[in-house]
Parts: C-alpha cells; sequence; structure tokens
C-alpha cells in the first residue's frame, strides 16, 4: 500500500463501532487519505495512520450531512445572516455541505455576474463546502444557460411573491417556457410550490392568531401549484423538485406522478416534522413559514411520505432574519417575516422524532445525506464509501440536550426550537478529513470549498 506524506498508509483512520454505511449500521474502520476516503474495512483491521481516532462506545460515525436548501442571504442582507455564521452552524449540527438559496441576498443569484459576487463574497468566510442555486424569474429567462454554464446545481423559482421584489415570480407561461429550457440542458428546477391565485382568494392573515395565518396559506395553494409543476414536468420531460413539502394531500399525485416517469423529486424539513399548528402559541412567530407548519395529522402523513419513499430527503429551510423583523413586539403574524432558523439543529431534530417512531439512524442519515447529495447530483458526497470526501459527523444518538438560542452559532438569536429537548449530540465534524468541529479547532480558520455543479 502506497504511503500518504505523513509516512503512514493513511492520513487518518476511524475506528467506530458503530458506523453508518451505504447499506446501513455496521462496524469499521475508515482510512482517509489526501481529503478522500481510502478503505473502509473491518474494525479489527490493521491500517496504518499519523493519526487515530477511536470512537467512544456511545458515538456512532455518520457521513456529513448534505443541506441543499439554506438562505446565506451574504452579500447584501448579512445582519439577516452570513456565510461565516451559517457555515459555523452548520459544521456545529453535523453538516459538511450546503447549497445556498439565490434569494434574499443582494442582487439575488439571477445572472453571472450576481454569482461571481456572491462566490467572492463566500469564499474567504465558509467552514463547510457551498455549492450555489440560480434563480429563474420573470424577465431572466435569457440569462438561465450562462448561470447553467457557470456551475450552479439548478433553478429556483417561485410561483407567487416571494417576500422579496428583487426575486418575482414566474407565471404559468414563463414557468412552462423555462422548463423547456431547462430540459434541453437536463438542468434541474426546484419550486416553491403555492399557487398565488389561491392565496390571493385566502383569508388575509393578521393578528396573534396563528390559526388565522393557517388558514392564509391553505393547503390547496400548495396541491394546487404540485398539480400544475407535474403536468408540465410531464409535458416537457424536465427534471423538477418541490422544496420544503408541507401538505401531505400531495403525496398521492406526486407518487402516481412518478410511476408515470415524470421526473419528480421532494424534499421537506424538519419543523414540519417536528411541530404541528396545534401547538403553536399564539404570537409566536418564530413558527411563522411558508408554507406553514400545519396540523398533527398531516405531520404523520409526512411521516409516513418519507418512510414510504415519496418524500426523498429533508433539509433545512434555514430562513433567518433579524429579531425585529419577527415582530416579536406585536406577534403580529400577518407582518411577520416568515422562515424557520434551525440550521444547527436539524440532524437532533428529525433524529428525536425519528427515533420515538421506531426509524433507525441509518435511514434519517439516508434522508439527510445520501439522498439530498443524489438530488443534486453529488457524486462525492453523503456516504462513507472509498472515494467519497472524507465528510465526517460523530454522532451520540442517545446523549440529549435542550435548545438555547444564545448557543447557536447562526447570527440572530431565534428559533422555535430554543427550550426544546432534543435528542442526539454532534461532538465532531470532519470535512475532507480535517477535524473543523471539536477542540483547538477555533483558530484553524475556515477550511471549506465552494463546489460547482457536476464536480462535487
Amino acid at each position: 500500500m502506497a504511503e500518504s506524506a505523513t509516512g503512514s498508509a493513511f492520513d487518518v483512520v476511524f475506528r467506530a463501532h458503530r458506523l453508518i454505511g451505504p447499506h446501513g449500521e455496521t462496524s469499521g474502520s475508515v482510512g482517509i487519505r489526501d481529503g478522500r476516503i481510502a478503505a473502509v474495512e473491518p474494525l479489527d483491521a490493521a491500517l496504518d495512520a499519523a493519526e487515530v481516532v477511536d470512537l467512544a462506545e456511545d458515538e456512532v460515525l455518520l457521513p456529513g450531512l448534505v443541506d441543499t436548501h439554506v438562505h446565506v442571504n451574504d452579500p447584501g442582507r448579512t445582519e439577516w445572516e452570513g456565510f461565516e455564521t451559517a457555515t459555523r452552524a452548520a459544521a456545529e449540527g453535523g453538516i459538511t455541505t450546503l447549497v445556498d438559496m439565490p434569494l434574499n441576498s443582494l442582487p439575488p443569484t439571477i445572472d453571472a455576474a450576481a454569482l461571481e459576487l456572491k462566490r467572492e463574497t463566500a469564499r474567504p468566510k465558509v467552514h463547510v463546502d457551498v455549492g450555489f442555486w440560480g434563480g429563474a424569474v420573470h424577465g431572466n429567462l435569457g440569462e438561465l444557460r450562462e448561470l447553467h454554464e457557470a456551475g450552479v446545481f439548478g433553478f429556483k423559482c417561485f410561483l407567487l411573491h416571494s417576500g422579496v421584489d428583487e426575486f418575482p415570480p414566474l407565471d404559468p407561461a414563463e414557468l412552462d417556457e423555462a422548463l423547456q429550457l431547462l430540459a434541453r440542458h437536463d438542468a434541474m428546477m426546484i419550486v416553491h410550490a403555492e399557487d398565488s391565485d389561491a392565496i390571493e382568494h385566502a383569508p388575509t392573515a393578521h393578528g396573534e392568531d396563528y390559526g388565522g395565518f393557517l388558514s392564509s396559506r391553505p393547503r390547496g395553494a400548495e396541491n394546487v401549484a404540485i398539480a400544475q409543476v407535474i403536468e408540465l414536468a410531464r409535458r416537457t420531460g424536465a427534471r423538477v423538485h418541490i422544496l420544503h413539502l408541507s401538505s401531505s394531500d400531495a403525496l398521492p399525485m406526486i407518487a402516481s406522478a412518478r410511476a408515470d416517469g415524470v421526473k419528480i423529486t421532494v424534499e421537506t424539513c424538519p419543523h414540519y416534522l417536528s411541530f404541528t399548528s396545534e401547538e403553536i402559541p399564539d404570537g409566536g412567530t418564530q413558527f411563522k413559514c411558508c408554507p406553514p407548519i400545519r396540523e398533527a395529522r398531516n405531520r404523520e402523513l409526512l411521516w409516513k411520505g418519507l418512510v414510504d419513499g415519496i418524500i426523498d430527503c429533508v433539509v433545512s429551510d434555514h430562513s433567518p432574519c433579524t429579531p425585529e423583523l419577527k415582530r416579536f413586539d406585536s406577534g403580529d403574524f400577518g407582518v411577520a417575516w416568515g422562515g424557520v432558523s434551525s440550521l444547527q439543529l436539524g440532524l437532533s431534530a428529525v433524529w428525536t422524532q425519528a427515533r420515538v417512531r421506531g426509524r433507525g439512524l441509518a435511514e434519517v442519515v439516508d434522508w439527510m445525506s445520501r439522498k439530498p447529495a443524489e438530488v443534486a447530483g453529488m457524486r462525492r458526497k453523503g456516504a462513507i464509501a472509498v472515494g467519497h470526501d472524507a465528510d465526517l459527523c460523530v454522532f451520540a444518538p442517545d446523549d440529549a440536550f435542550v435548545v438555547d438560542v444564545g448557543k447557536l452559532r447562526h447570527r440572530n438569536p431565534v428559533s422555535p426550537y430554543h427550550g426544546r429537548p432534543l435528542s442526539g449530540v454532534v461532538r465532531g465534524t470532519w470535512l475532507r478529513g480535517r477535524r473543523i468541529v471539536g477542540p483547538d479547532v477555533e483558530t484553524t480558520g475556515p477550511h471549506g470549498r465552494l463546489l460547482n455543479r457536476g464536480e462535487a
């Protein structure tokens, strides 16, 4: 076996009594060389390394998580969130790769110049690997090919007002045209699927009552929009991805479309799997997001859709803002910013809910690591397998903690998880074989890389 620059066969070897591999839980030794996984062998294999990491009996070695739905908002709205704070929070939560959304930053990522500015902003700040989505908005369809060639992972669109004027929605004719264009390049459209007409005819949200806000974003708005996306994807042959699914009503039509050969994938988020509308207090605007958190029965049907494989993956939709924009002064759901801050907490939040439903840690890893990587087209992320990047997380599933927003690493101390007990603690995170969470890593500086589609 060839030696590394250290004189040992491997730079680092991990030895774990519990390890989540591509085929489920096992034990093993993992050899790292030059930032990649070079060997996965039995636990007692004699692997020589410059450094050996022996996991404790209560720890499990996981592949680093992949979060393909993060609003970093940098540049332009860095007071909401920035690359330094977002990627540090991600690393603390076991996430080693994220893909940044094209809106809420200024300018939005809707042309090649904006993409380059975002990359320049991010490059010196990222603690994990970061890729970028492009935006498909009214008036920019001529920019999509150049953005695609510049390496974005796909394109995000809205079918109603996005919440910020600089990222306007596509009307049905524009969505059809965009999907035809993307189909020719085998590019993917990721869709915020709520129908603008249905929302316009729903009651207007106002005041502290969460029920009023819930009525203002009915599940029918999601269902109609998803049906429209399915039919356009069927007609054009384009790849489409439904973002942050909250309406369980849509699951049968998604399953039917997939059986018919429509190229559709679907995500949901930890907050839809964790919270219920019945428990949200008056004025609890930290819970406001669009589409909204729905009823307890809906939550259980989303879990069934996830277990049945209709929902492909679970990602954060971390959409932060300043505390002032959450309007805690009035508790008015009609004017508060909609978005859940949870980037650091996703693994523990999902594991907390999964274990009480009898689901295993290997399933959680599949939903939060392998499948998001697969949806985004990342070939070297999301698994402990030879040839993959050595992105790893040490997780203690039987440990627990109570969430304190003051201790979270994202920029603003706002989260609906505050005060909530969660199971599972991330004790260490490694990016390409380098420890980025744990003792003595504060001074080592950011080591993340910027990713292009097809290169990760």
